[in-house]
């Protein structure tokens, strides 16, 4: 019996769940992600300069077929090309209908307004919706004026840029660890972000601490590990009939008998958990709970705890 409860505090000690509030996953340096350029789209407005001719500059609104008009040359199609590649585009008509030399037609082009001038934020996130961006912002300004991500939170965020939407992009993000991982991301009109929800385990019974814990490494937490986190069987724990209650593809629930005191022992294989399960460790006096019981006693609570885990 010493070895078993030496071994289950030294399991305790390694995979520790502090509450949300308080920690977090170990952090990485987050890679650099390259930003694509913006380009102009539809209804957004730009301001063409051309080098001492003042008579041909000025600010034009980009119509529903992606076009400008512009003095003397009429319409230029501007949609999908970056202000550099729009100002090339213009300064090439100009030469074209002879109206400028080639030395002489040097243009520059500005974004002034962007048609999409916010920034979409979704997922669990505490107030989600369109955010002003009237320029770039940054990824954890942006989450913050949206409340802030809730506790069932993946510590990680996705991001899809304005105009490369094939290739959105993960990045790590966790405020809440000890050493917070919050990457200097730049945010742009029109992109949008996305936080994934975690998924989550629920143990609850005779255990030390109950409550929900997030699915959140790189692997799945096991029956002994979730055990670990939830220090240990309460005041006694009937071990040997812990009931797992898991919701199967087609929406029924099953629920499967765990003899956690025999695979602390080694003498039963551990189990993986998935989303949504729910472990119950029963007192033992108390009686053996239906599935639809130990359901509803998770639904009842209305302050269940969620703990971040530390495991990878």
């Amino acid at each position: 019996m010493a070895k078993i409860l030496a071994c289950a505090a030294l399991i305790c000690i390694l995979f520790s769940a502090p509450t949300v509030a308080a920690t977090a996953q170990q952090p990485g340096n987050p890679p650099s992600h390259e930003v694509p350029p913006l380009k102009i789209a539809s209804g957004d407005l730009i301001e063409v300069t051309m080098y001492e001719n003042p008579d041909l500059s000025g600010r034009f609104r980009v119509d529903e077929n992606g076009d400008i008009t512009a003095p003397l040359i009429g319409h230029v199609h501007v949609e999908g090309a970056t202000a550099e590649g729009a100002a090339t585009a213009i300064e090439s008509r100009y030469v074209e209908a002879q109206i400028l030399q080639p030395a002489e037609s040097h243009a520059t082009v500005f974004i002034v307004e962007y048609a999409t001038q916010g920034i979409t934020v979704n997922g669990e996130i505490k107030n989600p919706g369109v955010y002003p961006a009237l320029g770039v912002r940054m990824l954890n300004d942006v989450i913050s004026a949206a409340g802030g991500i809730t506790p069932t939170a993946a510590s990680k965020v996705v991001i899809t840029h304005r105009g490369d939407s094939e290739h959105p992009v993960s990045v790590d993000y966790n405020p809440a660890a000890l050493t917070p991982v919050i990457p200097q991301v730049q945010l742009y009109p029109g992109d949008s972000l996305i936080v994934p929800r975690a998924g989550i385990v629920y143990v609850l019974g005779a255990v030390a601490k109950a409550g929900g814990y997030l699915l959140d490494g790189r692997r799945p937490l096991t029956v002994e590990e979730v055990m670990a986190l939830a220090g240990g069987g309460g005041r006694a724990p009937a071990l040997k009939r812990a009931q797992l209650v898991r919701t199967l593809e087609d929406g029924k629930k099953e629920m499967i008998t765990i003899p956690v005191n025999l695979i602390y022992k080694g003498k039963a294989p551990d189990v993986a958990l998935q989303d949504g399960d729910i472990l119950y460790v029963p007192t033992s006096a108390g009686k053996l709970i239906t599935e639809q019981g130990i359901s509803s006693a998770l639904g009842i609570g209305t302050n269940v705890a969620v703990y971040r885990t530390t495991y990878q």
